[in-house]
């Protein structure tokens, strides 16, 4: 599915898939059909994605470099100035090499940052952050060089100059010219969905248990690149489907109402749950509990659970019935935090969980959050402990 981004309609593939399977599991759709459509911006790279160093072999994004996606299109060959950390911090130094990077690549090189305090981390990233988005950033393209992980995420806009995160041990002193072929594509109106679909419980009651989960992840950059995102947020949508499919059935049809929302557009910002929460298709007040699933693929060392600490009864309920049924090694709270789709739910007095799993492969929006890799350790019995919790409920 392209990674369920915004190349080659990758949202798109996804959100046909899971409405085929709200309908396989009789759920009904609150409108034409199962979709909620709403219109993002967005910036892509689905072509051209080569990065050149001392005419050596380009190197392979994903692996060796991301490219920051709110960058533009640039193609060419342009001769470098490099700084480092320590560098960054003196700032007659940084103002003298800022002036001489104009039309040039502006190299900077992070390897050593451990080496400092939190602080002094801390104000390099500042300063780091300010040359990637300033307009004032004279340098044609500034890349990162890091020894740590390599992290993608998604945006909304498109910035004045390149940037690329480089993670490879080179000598940047003798980096001399850097190639670029770099070709980005802006859609200032893109149309995606969320898909909600509705199960009518046997009470007479309105209230309704919502379950969401967002479907969408980073997609693709360049021609080959896929971030498959299999437990961001695959995982979560995996356990969105079995509930769906569990309370389907005859047999345990709930009694309350039950709401399943797939969102879109988490990545690019909570944007699908921020649309449905200016545009539900139920009353917000008719929600009786939400319980939203993000990073649901590992559990081996149990789960959190975010605003644990604002619905303290809930979440007492949840930890007897995991000791009692000797589900997941441990149910932990945390709190209020706005990190997922269930944050505009909360804002508007929604009582919600966002529970996550801990534990397994540290895999996290980058190529290897893949299905083959991903362990699943604990689905069975996350599963089972949250539909006693809906019973419960």
């Amino acid at each position: 599915m392209q990674g369920r981004g915004y190349v080659k309609n990758g949202d798109l593939k996804a959100a046909n898939y899971i409405a085929s399977e709200f309908k396989k599991n009789k759920l009904t759709a609150l409108g034409d059909d199962f979709f909620q459509r709403f219109d993002i911006s967005v910036n892509t790279q689905p072509s051209s994605l080569k990065i050149t160093i001392n005419d050596n072999s380009p190197l392979i994004p994903g692996l060796d470099f991301l490219i920051n996606p709110a960058s533009p299109s640039l193609k060419g060959s342009f001769q470098t100035i490099h700084i480092n950390a320590k560098e960054l911090l003196n700032r007659v130094i940084l103002i003298k090499k800022l002036k001489s990077s104009k039309g040039k690549v502006l190299l900077i090189d992070t390897y050593i940052l451990d080496d400092f305090s939190k602080t002094k981390k801390s104000e390099i990233s500042k300063i780091i952050n300010y040359l990637t988005y300033s307009q004032e950033n004279p340098a044609k393209a500034t890349l990162i060089f890091t020894s740590k992980k390599l992290t993608w995420s998604g945006s909304t806009f498109v910035n004045k100059n390149l940037t690329a995160t480089i993670h490879k041990n080179m000598d940047l002193k003798q980096i001399r010219t850097v190639n670029f072929d770099i070709k980005s594509e802006f859609y200032q109106k893109y149309t995606t969905q969320n898909i909600i679909g509705f199960l009518k419980g046997y009470s007479k009651t309105d209230s309704t248990i919502v379950i969401t989960a967002h479907y969408d992840h980073l997609g693709k950059m360049g021609k080959k690149t896929i971030f498959p995102g299999a437990n961001d947020n695959a995982s979560g949508v995996a356990l969105l489907l079995n509930l769906s499919k569990y309370y389907s059935t005859k047999t345990n049809q709930p009694k309350y109402n039950m709401l399943f929302i797939a969102f879109g557009a988490e990545e690019l910002g909570l944007l699908g749950s921020k649309y449905y929460t200016e545009n539900p298709k139920l009353p917000l007040e008719k929600i009786k509990f939400m319980l939203n699933f993000d990073l649901a693929g590992t559990g081996s060392k149990g789960i959190k659970v975010v605003n644990a600490t604002e619905f303290t009864s809930e979440f007492k309920k949840l930890q007897e019935l995991n000791e009692e049924n000797n589900l997941l090694a441990a149910v932990y709270p945390r709190a209020p935090a706005c990190n997922s789709d269930h944050c505009y739910f909360y804002q508007k007095n929604v009582p919600v969980f966002y529970i996550y799993t801990l534990g397994g492969i540290s895999a996290y929006h980058d190529i290897n959050d893949k299905y083959n890799t991903l362990p699943l350790t604990m689905f069975i019995e996350y599963s089972n402990l949250i539909k006693l919790f809906i019973n419960e409920l």
